[in-house]
């Protein structure tokens, strides 16, 4: 093609790469589009393709998903290198605008067409696209999966691209903080850092070390925060990057928030969530929304901080992320449970919307633990997030004197569970490192296995042995004639749209 001249198309994107390596992310982006300008045919299409990559790190992900759909619409179907490109880049920005449904089904396309391909070259987008994959598994709060592709990336990382490793163990870091085996996250993030800062890669460790200080100050170690936390924000502050300095502020607001100081708080939640409603982040302003609560409920806004929470509550309910809208209502019933107890005479009103807040909620994060497939995340889930808000739920039951909810929640946690033994019926079948034990590969052979009950302390066990756990069954009270919860279990599976009751019935 008469175009594709080294000087007015491919020099343009070399200039363009070097820009964005050395952090400037908007010289990049004008080199890329000025390049797409005076080129045609595949050197225009790719130059529109990091532009569009460009303008989602600037924070402009609007501009950037049109750029990829337009770079889509013009290459061709049978586009080996260029479609995928496109279709893993473009799930970025669809992230950030929580268009998540969007984003997987273009990274199945991806990964589909990645597949078919033996080109030794495409493996480091093919690293990419499973990186982006756990990335959604991650935001849909889907761990076993976000593992196991995290995982899968690994390997394939330390195969075609050991420069990008770090990234694969970022993700596990994400992965095993969430589900409770923060120590194990933290070393995994240390690992990501070291990698990246081998690689020479300065985007990536300023990335890294912010999310190694988010990690840090959500577990209460501000003062090893302080450090990677002011580094990662000098670098996307000085370098432009508008969505990761939000990001970075969200995290300092944190840090004066666990400290006490509530007026720097809002104040850098608030000059984050400005960056976030700029650039069309939905997820992440309703993460800010959710601190802002926090801060007004402190300070005594306490119609605010109601606002704040039903308004972050739409933002996840319209995207399907029911765990999200549970966590979010354990939190908001953490906050009536303290309007409680700053009053000597708690209305009939605030104890049922306590209730009614925090026993779904509990019953729908209890559940996740039975997805786990290993037995220590199942322990661990079940130590830091599920007790918490199942010992919410009964705080409640028992201060607004509903002996009928408190005997339930009694008989439901003592029932024990089921082991699920045919793991060829789940969504994602797993196997992750530190995995325990699987069960002997002849244990569906035995009559009734498939429905063996589980008293409390022999579940405890299989847990403990990483044996797989289904859901509990619904417990039916013989002498009352009745699912015990079964109000709670109808309220949380219509308001998170989540499964967290198995449909056999065990009768007591």
């Amino acid at each position: 093609m008469a175009d594709e001249t080294p000087d007015d198309g491919r020099e343009l994107l070399a200039a363009g790469a070097e820009a964005y390596t050395r952090g400037d992310a908007a010289a990049a982006k004008r080199l890329f589009e000025d390049a797409a300008a005076k080129t045609t045919g595949d050197i225009r299409l790719g130059a529109v393709i990091n532009a569009a990559s460009m303008a989602d790190e600037l924070g402009d992900h609007a501009a950037s998903l049109a750029l990829y759909r337009s770079a889509l619409a013009e290459m061709p179907q049978d586009a080996p290198r260029l479609r995928p490109n496109a279709l893993v880049n473009m799930s970025q920005a669809l992230q950030h605008l929580g268009e998540l449904d969007e984003a997987q089904a273009a990274l199945e396309q991806a990964r589909a067409l990645l597949a078919d391909n033996t080109d030794t070259d495409l493996g480091v987008l093919r690293v990419a696209c499973l990186l982006s994959l756990t990335a959604v598994a991650l935001h849909g709060q889907n761990w076993a999966y976000a593992a196991e592709l995290a995982t899968e990336s690994l390997d394939a990382a330390l195969r075609f691209a050991p420069q990008l490793a770090g990234h694969p163990l970022m993700n596990l870091a994400a992965t095993y903080f969430e589900t409770g085996r923060r120590d194990l996250a933290v070393d995994f993030a240390q690992q990501a850092l070291a990698a990246f800062e081998a690689a020479g890669d300065r985007n990536a460790v300023a990335e890294t070390e912010q999310n190694l200080a988010t990690m840090l100050v959500r577990d209460e170690r501000y003062d090893e925060a302080e450090q990677p936390l002011r580094s990662s924000q000098e670098y996307f502050e000085r370098a432009g990057l508008g969505y990761r300095a939000g990001v970075g502020l969200k995290a300092m607001g944190f840090l004066a928030e666990g400290r006490g100081d509530l007026e720097v708080a809002q104040d850098f939640y608030r000059r984050s969530l400005a960056y976030f409603v700029e650039s069309g982040a939905v997820l992440d302003a309703a993460d800010l929304h959710m601190r802002l609560s926090t801060v007004a409920f402190k300070t005594g806004r306490l119609a605010e901080c109601e606002e704040l929470l039903a308004a972050a509550f739409v933002t996840y309910a319209e995207r399907g992320l029911g765990l999200h809208c549970a966590q979010l209502d354990f939190w908001h019933a953490t906050l009536v449970e303290g309007a409680i107890a700053a009053t000597e005479s708690p209305t009939a009103e605030l104890l049922t919307q306590g209730v009614h807040l925090a026993v779904p909620a509990a019953l729908a994060i209890d559940a996740v633990r039975y997805t786990l497939p290993n037995g220590s995340q199942r322990e661990q889930w079940n130590r830091r997030i599920a007790d918490p808000a199942m010992r919410l739920a009964f705080r409640f039951a028992h201060l607004s004197g509903n002996g009928l909810l408190l005997a339930d929640l009694i008989e439901t946690q003592c029932a024990g569970t089921t082991l699920n033994v045919d793991r060829s019926k789940r969504d994602h079948p797993v196997r992750l490192p530190y995995e325990l034990l699987d069960p002997p590969e002849d244990v569906g052979d035995h009559p009734g296995s498939a429905a063996l009950q589980l008293g409390a302390a022999l579940a405890g066990v299989a847990a403990s042995a990483g044996l797989p756990v289904a859901p509990p069954p619904r417990l039916a009270l013989a002498a009352e004639g009745r699912i015990a919860l079964a109000p709670f279990i109808a309220a949380a599976e219509q308001r998170y749209g989540r499964v967290i009751r198995d449909d056999r019935v065990l009768t007591v």
